[in-house]
């Protein structure tokens, strides 16, 4: 008997070990860059989101462009979707392969001297788990040219950029993962607990980029969210960029977003770019295009 323990011994040992051991120091390192685990999702979030209506919040906006503020307005349209992980686009059918996406349609449009600006940013992201947003896709038009972005999540971001810009001109770029920051917009909506926090490197929104000429790549940030009366402030820093991005939501559900403000550094000056909510309205936008359709957008002060 005490041959066999005196084998056995060690065996039982090694084996308690690996079980009984938290986590591996590798699969540590990698929770502390993004952890995976589900959403939190408030008790009310299907009952909200899932009613077959958009969320419209319109804003008053001022826009830095070429060293000066100008008055516009910009527009967030919050919606859930049915999408297709692999060919990442809205699936048109139920499918088996189909995941619950949040999209985030932002827009803005501001006048120039004599001429227009129309942006728009789109982001698909996952709502049953803390990943990386599916697709981004960004575009700019004005009476100089177009510019468009598209982010594909593969295995890793596949970035597509074109400009009529020589120095940006058209660009195939691979980035290894980290955090996107058009994807923290949709995440606060569904789950702010889980927003990044402390020294991060994040992706700048491709709108700042791509009008800042900027290289498209992960910064050093840092992100800190504290409380201001009944709103929340999530702040996004980045030291390389000179740049701060503040949003304020309602700290509680549907963590609305009532403001944001974006202040850059540029030659010497501070300039700063601000949304203050007009109104939010629920609608199922996307059946109301007829000439007699006009009075949401009204009440959206957008007409």
């Amino acid at each position: 008997m005490k041959y066999y323990l005196k084998i056995l011994l060690p065996v039982i040992t090694s084996f308690l070990f690996i079980f009984c051991s938290n986590i591996e120091p590798k699969e540590v390192k990698k929770t502390q860059k993004r952890k995976v685990n589900d959403f939190k999702k408030h008790p009310n979030f299907n009952a909200y989101w899932y009613k077959g209506k958009a969320e419209i919040t319109s804003y008053k906006l001022s826009q830095v462009r070429y060293g000066e503020t100008y008055e516009g307005t910009a527009v967030n349209i919050f919606v859930t979707e049915n999408f297709l992980p692999e060919k990442q686009v809205k699936a048109d059918y139920d499918n088996d392969n189909n995941i619950p996406v949040l999209k985030l349609n932002n827009t803005k449009k501001f006048v120039t001297g004599i001429y227009p600006y129309s942006l728009m940013t789109s982001t698909f992201s996952p709502i049953n788990t803390n990943k990386e947003a599916i697709k981004i896709s960004f575009s700019a038009q004005e009476w100089c040219g177009n510019t468009f972005v598209q982010l594909n999540n593969r295995e890793k971001f596949q970035i597509d950029f074109h400009s009529y810009f020589e120095t940006n001109a058209d660009q195939k770029i691979t980035l290894e993962k980290n955090i996107l920051e058009n994807e923290l917009w949709n995440q606060l909506r569904i789950s702010p607990e889980n927003l990044p926090l402390g020294n991060h490197l994040i992706v700048p929104s491709f709108e700042y980029l791509a009008l800042n000429h900027q290289k498209i790549k992960s910064y050093k940030a840092t992100a800190t969210l504290k409380e201001e009366g009944h709103l929340s402030k999530y702040i996004i820093h980045y030291p390389e960029l000179k740049r701060t991005l503040i949003i304020k939501f309602t700290k509680e559900f549907p963590y609305t977003i009532e403001s944001w403000e974006e202040k850059s550094v540029q030659r010497g000056k501070t300039l700063t770019t601000k949304a203050e909510k007009i109104k939010t309205i629920k609608s199922a936008y996307w059946s109301k295009n007829g000439v007699t359709n006009i009075n949401e957008r009204k009440e959206l002060g957008l007409y």
